[in-house]
Formats: C-alpha cells, sequence, structure tokens
C-alpha cells in the first residue's frame, strides 16, 4: 500500500516552499501519495489538490473573523477527508493557525504530524508553546535560532535551513533579469512587491504607486516593476496602477524573483518577500499595514520590535520598517531615494544578507524529506 502523505499550505509562500519539498520526499518514499491543500507549485510537484491554497488566504484578525465561519467549515471537511483517506502522516505548511488546530486533531486519532516553519512564537504570541507541543510530532524550522528554544520547551525540532537560500543565486546578474523582464537593462529599477493576498494589495499597492508617481517626478530614468502572485489580482492591480498616475510601472505574471533580481532598489510587504529580498542581497523599504483590530492585538502580543526578516535574522535594524500609518508615499519615495544615493552604504548591507544567506544555506529539500521518513518511521 503506498504511503499515504497529507499535507496544506496555507498561502503562496507555503505553496512555494512546498513545492520545492515534494521531488525530494518521492526521491525518498517513490510510492508516497500526496494530497490536501495545494496551490500550483504543490499541484505540478504531484499534490492531488482536494482544496486550493487560496481558500485560506486570509490575513490578520479582522479578516479572519469575517471568513471564520467558511474556514471552520473547511477545516472540519479537511480533517473527514484526511481520516477516511486514510493518511499515515500530515504535514502542515505554516499556517499555523489552521494547521495546528489539524494536528491537534489528527494527532489525538493517532496520526504522526510534522509542521513545517515553525510559528514564530520567538516573535509574538509565546503562550502557542503547549499548543505546538500537544500538536506536533516533530518541528522542522526554517531559521537557526528557532530549534534550540523549541527544543528547550520539549517540542522535537530540527533546523532544516530555508529552501530559497539554495534556490536564489548568491550573486545575482540585475542585466540580464532585466532583459528577461522587457526592461532596459541600462537603467535604474524599483521593485514594487505589496504582498500576493488581496487585503495586502489594497492597503499597500496604492501607496506603493503613488511612491512610484513621486520617485518617476524626480529621475524619468527609473523603471518600476510589480510582479502580481495570481491572476486573479491582475484588474486590481492595473487599476491601482491607472490611479496613482505612474504609467512607468510593469506589471507581470508572477516572477518575483526576476523582479527582485532586476532592482536597484525595494519596496516590500512584510512576510517571506522580505526574505527573498534579502537573498537577493537588495535594499529594501518594509512596509507592514493592517485593520485597527488585528494591530492592537498583535502589537499587544509582540516580543521583538521587527517585523521584517532581515531584521529579525540580524537581531537589529538593517533595513528600515514602516508600520501603519506610517507608510506614506512620500517617506517611502524618500528611504529609495537615500538607498540609490549611498552606494557605499548599501554594498555593507549586500555583505549582511549575503553572510544570512550563508547561514541558511542548506539542502533543505532533502533534509525536509529526511525528517518525514523518520517521523513515519517512529509511528511504525
Amino acid at each position: 500500500m503506498a504511503t499515504r502523505v497529507a499535507m496544506a499550505a496555507g498561502e503562496a509562500s507555503g505553496d512555494l516552499l512546498a513545492g520545492l519539498v515534494l521531488p525530494a520526499l518521492r526521491r525518498a518514499l517513490p510510492d508516497v501519495h500526496v494530497a490536501g491543500i495545494a496551490g500550483d507549485r504543490m499541484a505540478a510537484a504531484g499534490c492531488e489538490p482536494w482544496f486550493h491554497v487560496r481558500e485560506l488566504s486570509v490575513r490578520g484578525y479582522a479578516e479572519v473573523l469575517r471568513h471564520l465561519p467558511r474556514l471552520l467549515r473547511l477545516r472540519a471537511r479537511f480533517i473527514r477527508q484526511v481520516i477516511a483517506w486514510p493518511a499515515t502522516l500530515y504535514v502542515g505548511v505554516d499556517a499555523p493557525d489552521f494547521n495546528l488546530g489539524v494536528e491537534a486533531r489528527l494527532r489525538a486519532r493517532g496520526v504522526r504530524t510534522v509542521q513545517y516553519v515553525s510559528p514564530a512564537v520567538w516573535a509574538w504570541r509565546p503562550e502557542r508553546i503547549g499548543k505546538i507541543r500537544a500538536a506536533v510530532d516533530h518541528m522542522l524550522c526554517l531559521f537557526p535560532f528557532e530549534a534550540p528554544q523549541l527544543c528547550h520547551a520539549g517540542i522535537r525540532a530540527t533546523y532544516v535551513g530555508h529552501p530559497l537560500a539554495s534556490t536564489i543565486p548568491r550573486h545575482g546578474d540585475a542585466a540580464a533579469a532585466r532583459g528577461r523582464l522587457g526592461l532596459d537593462p541600462q537603467r535604474p529599477v524599483i521593485a514594487l512587491l505589496p504582498g500576493s493576498r488581496p487585503a495586502e494589495i489594497s492597503t499597500l499597492a496604492p501607496p506603493f504607486f503613488a511612491a512610484a508617481a513621486l520617485l518617476s517626478r524626480t529621475d524619468r530614468q527609473l523603471q518600476f516593476v510589480t510582479p502580481m502572485a495570481d491572476s486573479s489580482l491582475a484588474p486590481v492591480l492595473h487599476d491601482l496602477r491607472a490611479r496613482s498616475g505612474c504609467d512607468r510601472i510593469t506589471l507581470v505574471d508572477g516572477r518575483s524573483h526576476d523582479c527582485l533580481e532586476a532592482a536597484d532598489a525595494v519596496m516590500v510587504a512584510a512576510g517571506t518577500a522580505t526574505l527573498e529580498a534579502m537573498l537577493f542581497k537588495r535594499p529594501m523599504v518594509i512596509a507592514y499595514k493592517v485593520p485597527r483590530l488585528t494591530e492592537s492585538l498583535t502589537l499587544r502580543k509582540a516580543v521583538i520590535p521587527y517585523v521584517g526578516l532581515p531584521n529579525v535574522l540580524a537581531g537589529r535594524y538593517t533595513v528600515p520598517e514602516l508600520l501603519q500609518e506610517a507608510v506614506q508615499p512620500r517617506r517611502l519615495a524618500d528611504l529609495v531615494l537615500g538607498f540609490l544615493d549611498r552606494p557605499v552604504e548599501v554594498a555593507r548591507l549586500a555583505e549582511i544578507f549575503d553572510s544570512q544567506h550563508e547561514a541558511l544555506q542548506r539542502d533543505t529539500p532533502r533534509l525536509v524529506a529526511d525528517a518525514i521518513v523518520d517521523t513515519l518511521g517512529a509511528r511504525r
């Protein structure tokens, strides 16, 4: 009988992480059958999509509350399907608010559980440690400081590195990336990454595009590029670009890595994209803007002052972060201009980012696959 692994990612970044791991898992377990909540990358790598990842892609307390009845119905239906299949093991990919609940229910039914990407208990909501201990057989950590903290709390944890650190080159080729995007290789490029979810787009794309309009009036040589994480976002982004009055923003389907590699500087939403910008050694301004309810609850439970992963990894502010009302077009534009005007500072920043890149570089897909096989073996 084939080994059946159920898997669920909660958004585009989780789909990317799982999609990179699945080929290694198939090499380790040739008879494995993987199914669950999948995005396009997971499906392309052989995961049978019972539900699409976009059905879970909500952000913050306010948005979750609006969608809570639907999400609870989806979770209940998904758990029933995993048990009826039946799954030999469950892998939750990020999305801890969804996956920890699923894992606790499945573990109580005798299904082994692996959580790939640790909840950020080091950043906020440290009370989740007890919930993790009850739900997870094996936690797989992307960052080196996480595993010792979790092991100290009695949770089996393994540092596996970040797969993007192995897929993104240590030294990129901006001119080649600009050519692939149809941009002028001789003119500076600013990448605008306002996020992959509708709520992020609605709050961050307008100030990002307005900042691009300001910058374009300051320097007519500047080019701007925005990757669209999902084709469903295209109408909204085209409309927001038109409203901004900046006709030099190129919108491209996906290809966020090409956009980052092509860039001289980046405006980016807090999240995995900040790590990607760091791995491409690009100076960035990080923005974070959520509804007031989410802000009040999040800030009350915060442990560290940073929201951007480059700053978290460094333990200090290496790049600026603009939060909530501070996300203003003029401030964004001024910070980007500061990077363009200070090449020596940008070069020092690239050295810091390269050191962080090296620390995260492991054979992550193989390490994750080995951990899954090991956890399966513990059940037999």
